[in-house]
């Protein structure tokens, strides 16, 4: 199996809006696993523009068997008020608009990082990435790619105690050593299974002080996940949830 690792630069706010939150619109910090398939999936059509956008989650969201993100850089979430507009014409004096509260996020930087099981078209996805506009985001915020995205083999690390900077899956058989996490739920895919969008209970590597949040790492036991190492240094080892 082998992994995909970018680094993004955020060039604007960006909300990733948790799907129990409508009235709240509350964000991720991150990028969930179904917002990095979409990017990838996204950078894909744009690059080939052959087919249609979910012809290529179909076949991105076959192969990868896990995908993440992390803070790079501390990360600041506010609240602001947003106002749509609700019907376009009316009798004067009528009500055009409505305003809803909404968080957005700021960071100067994330990873992704998404492992295939085959990975047919990473030779694709490193030129997609460098070369087509991207958004990340129900919010549709732009990012760039900084550098070239990474290609790596994934190993086993061979360690039943192992320390991560990505979401981990959590249940009541997590085993946490040592570190500071929020436990958030993120949907792992873009497409339903059956007639549900599956949500997971991840813990993410996350510190708060003052409003601010940091990256953190969590060292965890494992005993029933599965660990893989992404290459040999940085960004380490992450926990499969599938």
């Amino acid at each position: 199996m082998k992994a995909l690792i970018a680094d993004l630069r955020l060039n604007s706010l960006y909300s990733v809006t948790m799907p129990f939150t409508w009235q709240s619109a509350l964000t991720y910090p991150i990028l969930p696993p179904s917002a990095v398939i979409g990017l990838l999936a996204n950078a894909l059509q744009r690059y080939r523009d052959d087919n249609h956008p979910l012809e290529y989650l179909d076949r991105l969201e076959s192969d990868i068997i896990w995908a993440g993100s992390r803070l790079l850089s501390p990360c600041v979430i506010r609240s602001y008020t947003m106002s749509a507009i609700t019907k376009w014409q009316d009798r004067l004096g009528g009500k055009f608009t409505n305003a809803l509260g909404r968080q957005f996020a700021f960071t100067r930087r994330l990873q992704i990082a998404a492992v295939f099981q085959e990975g047919r078209h990473l030779d694709e996805l490193v030129p997609a990435l460098q070369t087509t506009p991207l958004t990340c985001g129900d919010s549709e915020s732009p990012v760039t790619v900084e550098g070239r995205p990474r290609i790596v083999d994934t190993q086993d690390p061979g360690n039943s105690v192992v320390t991560t900077r990505f979401p981990a899956p959590y249940s009541q058989q997590t085993r946490i050593e040592a570190g500071n996490g929020e436990v958030l739920l993120m949907h792992p895919r873009c497409k339903k299974t059956g007639r549900d969008f599956n949500l997971i209970s991840f813990i993410v590597p996350l510190r708060q002080e003052r409003q601010v949040i940091y990256p953190a790492e969590l060292t965890l036991r494992l005993t029933t996940e599965q660990a893989l190492r992404l290459g040999a240094d940085d960004p380490g080892v992450v926990i499969r949830y599938q």
